[in-house]
């Protein structure tokens, strides 16, 4: 209010409404009396002006509509407009009825006092904002021989939602230096169209044309949903102007409340997988997380982390953070200070093989939901390490679900991967075991479930990020061979649906990701490159250097034979658990168990491999 009071145009919007205020009573009397007031109605009008006018600026000023910028009147002003004079009409209709008593008072003055308010307050906002536009839109004509070089202009890629949102939130911001001259869109019947007075120009083919024709300083790329194969054609076309592009970030930093409009960014390679954006029952969720203790092992991972993160959307009592690595915890903990906002976090530096302290940990916290990210992930590592998995990725586990189930843990949540399927090296191997391991738990009053996914962009294991520090550095990009795929989602799109599985099991499932198509790596390669503004194999060379220990062409997110079946989200499988014979099993699983684990103590590599085929009958290192 303050800063109106310092403002010109704050007095100029008070004493033009004052002006309508008066107007439109007098004019209701005129319409009322067929231009003929009789005295009485004169009488009438002189006495209540005053309080018209004051009534009615007050429940204006009351109701903050002056706090606005008529340059920018949309419909919810108006509907604050039409709420402001509607109390109006009902305080000085209750006025008149308590101090004159309605004697001798037309009702049909107030009705038409009313609309008249509504059409000429209304209107004179409207015609501002029109003004303002027309203005605008007559500023944006350049020809190509006087665009200035420096200029902000941008063309938006995409005229659906995201397109929309994108030039709303440039025209109404005062801090973003761009100013939105046209669409481009494929769909030919939004051509010639506008939006917020902005037309579509074209589709991504009349690119160059535009260009040539318009003074276009930046390319804003704004589609909500596109395949891989979309997204590289826009970003080809976007190239070939030598302008300078930015995109909208993803749906799912947007759910994350990471960005706005302001966070326009370039373009990655997550960009380029195409990825829907994930559906959650957000309802469901939040009825086992809400209010709820949960725990995240390997918390300062690539998905731990991101679990953390999503968790805390979801307003947890208390999180319980576990980690092995000192520098990892710290960075987890210093975000959800600073970043999140969250405080109600305890940190337990220390390794799930340690039994004491996760009895203590779960005894004196007492987790509704464990999240169990904590693994051994990197195959050559763990190839030339095999006791390490053993003891880290089967063993600690074990002691996690085992703390768990005596603790009365109502979920837990295994994270795995599509290495554990077929396994070929002892990493996948070992996380197939992690998946047995819930057959030992089958009486258990606590929800067991596993999650089977494949790789995620970006994290510390990928290979996204090498990729980027050999570009950086001039190259050569190495691949290790010429056919070698995988798949790839987002770790935030990996995060949610985790969530969203945790929702889902009985007992005793493998819930499998929908990973899309699988991707050849060294087109990944050839794409980031692209990327980065550089030639494959021209600018930056690309080199072949062959399998490296325990790994496959490709990946499997099933065996064959095995029993999936759909769920209610599209993203979302599920592996039936087998009931058969399980009591027998967990006896016959716990006795090898225990031989790994004494093979492990002794780092007796050949015996745990060993040991974990009698496990693991798919498991076949020849691939």
């Amino acid at each position: 209010m303050i800063n109106n009071l310092r403002n010109a145009n704050f007095y100029m919007m008070v004493i033009l409404d004052l002006c309508i205020f008066a107007v439109s009573f007098y004019a209701a009397y005129l319409f009322r009396f067929d231009f003929n007031l009789p005295e009485y109605a004169t009488i009438q009008l002189l006495d209540l002006l005053k309080y018209t006018v004051i009534i009615k600026f007050s429940v204006f000023l009351g109701l903050g509509l002056y706090r606005g910028m008529w340059r920018y009147t949309g419909l919810r002003d108006l509907w604050h407009i039409l709420e402001a004079t509607f109390l109006q009409s009902l305080i000085l209709v209750t006025l008149v009825l308590y101090k004159f008593g309605f004697d001798g008072f037309s009702r049909g003055v107030f009705i038409i006092d009313w609309m008249l308010t509504i059409f000429m307050v209304g209107g004179v906002r409207v015609l501002i904002r029109a003004f303002y536009s027309y203005h605008e839109g007559n500023s944006l004509q350049f020809t190509p021989a006087s665009c200035p070089a420096d200029g902000h202009n941008a063309l938006i890629i995409g005229a659906g939602r995201a397109g929309e949102k994108v030039a709303r939130e440039i025209m109404g911001s005062g801090q973003l230096r761009f100013t939105p001259i046209g669409f481009i869109d494929n769909d030919r019947n939004k051509r010639g169209r506008t939006i917020h007075g902005i037309p579509v120009l074209g589709g991504l083919e009349d690119l160059p044309v535009i260009i040539e024709n318009r003074c276009v300083n930046n390319i804003l790329i704004a589609v909500a949903e596109a395949s891989g194969s979309q997204m590289r054609s826009i970003i080809e076309a976007c190239k070939t102007t030598g302008l300078p592009y930015k995109i909208l970030p993803g749906m799912d930093e947007i759910i994350n409340g990471k960005v706005g409009i302001k966070a326009l960014r370039d373009v990655s390679y997550q960009d380029l997988l195409g990825r829907s954006q994930v559906q959650l029952d957000t309802t469901r969720i939040s009825q086992y997380i809400s209010g709820k203790t949960v725990l995240v092992t390997g918390c300062g991972g690539s998905i731990g982390s991101e679990l953390v993160r999503q968790v805390v959307r979801f307003n947890p009592a208390k999180l319980i953070l576990v980690d092995a690595s000192e520098a990892n915890l710290y960075s987890i903990q210093m975000e959800l200070h600073h970043e999140l906002k969250f405080n109600d976090y305890v940190t337990v530096l220390g390794s799930v093989q340690n039994s004491s302290l996760l009895d203590r940990t779960f005894g004196e916290h007492k987790p509704h939901t464990v999240f169990h990210a904590a693994a051994y992930k990197h195959v050559p590592m763990v190839e030339r390490n095999p006791w390490q998995a053993v003891n880290n990725n089967i063993c600690g586990t074990k002691k996690v679900m085992t703390a768990a189930d005596k603790h009365g843990v109502d979920r837990f949540v295994i994270v795995s991967t599509d290495k554990a399927v077929r396994p070929t090296n002892i990493m996948g191997a070992s996380k197939r075991v992690t998946e047995l391991l819930m057959r030992l738990f089958h009486n258990s009053k606590t929800t067991f479930m596993a999650v089977r996914f494949g790789n995620v962009v970006g994290s510390s294991g990928s290979v996204v990020p090498l990729f980027r520090r050999q570009i950086e550095k001039g190259g050569p990009v190495t691949v290790t061979h010429p056919n070698v795929t995988r798949y790839f989602m987002s770790i935030s799109e990996a995060a949610q649906l985790i969530l969203q599985a945790g929702v889902m099991a009985k007992g005793g499932e493998i819930f499998i990701l929908e990973m899309g198509m699988p991707v050849k790596i060294a087109d990944m390669a050839r794409d980031l490159i692209k990327l980065s503004g550089k030639e494959p194999d021209k600018d930056i060379e690309i080199i072949f250097t062959g399998l490296r220990e325990g790994e496959k062409l490709y990946e499997e997110l099933i065996t064959e034979g095995e029993d999936i079946v759909t769920t209610e989200h599209e993203k979302i499988m599920v592996l039936k658990a087998e009931e058969n014979d399980i009591a027998a099993y967990a006896t016959e699983l716990n006795n090898l168990l225990n031989q790994m684990a004494e093979a492990a103590h002794n780092f007796d590599g050949e015996k745990v491999r060993a040991i974990l085929h009698d496990t693991v009958a798919e498991f076949d290192e020849e691939g």
